[in-house]
């Protein structure tokens, strides 16, 4: 099971658009949230719908290039600027399916918003009427964790400040992938031991300061929303968080260092030799879940099924939004 929590930000006066999620094949991204501002809107006179195709069709060609471009179109006081960023443990196929996407969906959802961003579980997409390449944000933010519960759960919060902070440290002097790293340790407590998975990820934009200021922020949140799941994963503006643990198999058993003599007769076969070594087999993971939260302020929650995502079968129903103030 998973829940998405959401943070609005009140600067931007972002509205929250919600869609029903569905099943989906493999290969099509999966639809989290989108944000539209209905505060600042265009008219469809106006050159500025024509500048936001332009960027968003320039955003399409550049996904297969890399996890991150930005881009913008056109002259004041319609100019749009533009940007993609894909999480740097996917796929190249898996980032440009994913812009492909979201660049249509984001334009779809937000019809004549002149600022909207658009969450998917790969990527995000952003546009706005103004600059916000090197500028620190926050918000809005959307949170994907699961609702079972972690190993060790009493002690994961100490885990997850250990494992991230030297991450975050170490995050701008990544070379491969700008700002963004990835690790998978074993840890082991009195209470057992389990494999823990951590990536951390900046849009290249940003500064070295405020690449390590926003991680803090996304590591705070995560260690502060949602109890203690087995994982999560924060999408916000400007950088990314994601871990997950799992719970190691016993080993099989040894074999006898030394075939019993050959004048004795094997000894009868036990029934408990036949059982299969504990912790072998997982259960199954649990279905994603989606729960609404509490609306607040002047934020509204609108559904929007089929008429928007004419491309998506509903089967499930609920997302989850929340509006949470740090």
């Amino acid at each position: 099971m998973a829940r998405i929590i959401t943070t609005l930000s009140t600067p931007l006066f972002f509205f929250f658009l919600f869609s029903l999620l569905s099943h989906q094949t493999i290969s099509q991204p999966e639809h989290l949230t989108t944000f539209c501002n209905p505060s600042d809107n265009f008219t469809q006179t106006s050159s500025y719908e024509a500048n936001r195709d332009l960027l968003l069709s320039s955003l399409r060609v550049s996904s297969s290039l890399g996890t991150y471009s930005n881009a913008t179109v056109g002259r004041s006081p319609n100019t749009v600027h533009g940007m993609f960023l894909c999480r740097g443990d996917t796929t190249a196929a898996s980032c440009s399916d994913c812009v492909q996407t979201a660049t249509i969906e984001i334009a779809t959802n937000c019809t004549l918003n002149k600022e909207a961003v658009i969450y998917y579980e790969e990527c995000m997409v952003r546009y706005s009427n103004v600059s916000f390449f090197s500028v620190l944000e926050v918000r809005p933010s959307i949170v994907l964790y699961s609702l079972r519960s972690a190993p060790n759960s009493n002690t994961l919060n100490e885990t997850l400040a250990d494992k991230f902070n030297q991450l975050i440290l170490n995050v701008s002097s990544s070379s491969l992938v700008p700002y963004f790293l990835e690790d998978q340790e074993l840890v082991t407590q009195a209470e057992g031991s389990y494999k823990f998975e951590s990536m951390v990820q900046c849009s290249p934009g940003l500064d070295r300061f405020n690449c390590t200021v926003c991680l803090r922020f996304a590591l705070l949140r995560v260690s502060t929303c949602c109890g203690s799941p087995s994982s999560a994963l924060i999408f916000t503006p400007k950088c990314l968080l994601r871990y997950q643990t799992s719970v190691l198999s016993s080993p099989p058993p040894l074999p006898p260092s030394s075939p019993p003599p050959l004048s004795l007769p094997p000894p009868p076969p036990s029934p408990a030799l036949f059982l299969p070594p504990p912790g072998l087999s997982q259960p199954p993971p649990p279905p994603l879940v989606f729960t609404r939260p509490q609306s607040s302020g002047s934020f509204s929650n609108v559904i929007k099924g089929n008429q928007i995502f004419g491309r998506i079968a509903m089967t499930m129903a609920v997302l989850v939004f929340a509006l949470v103030n740090l």
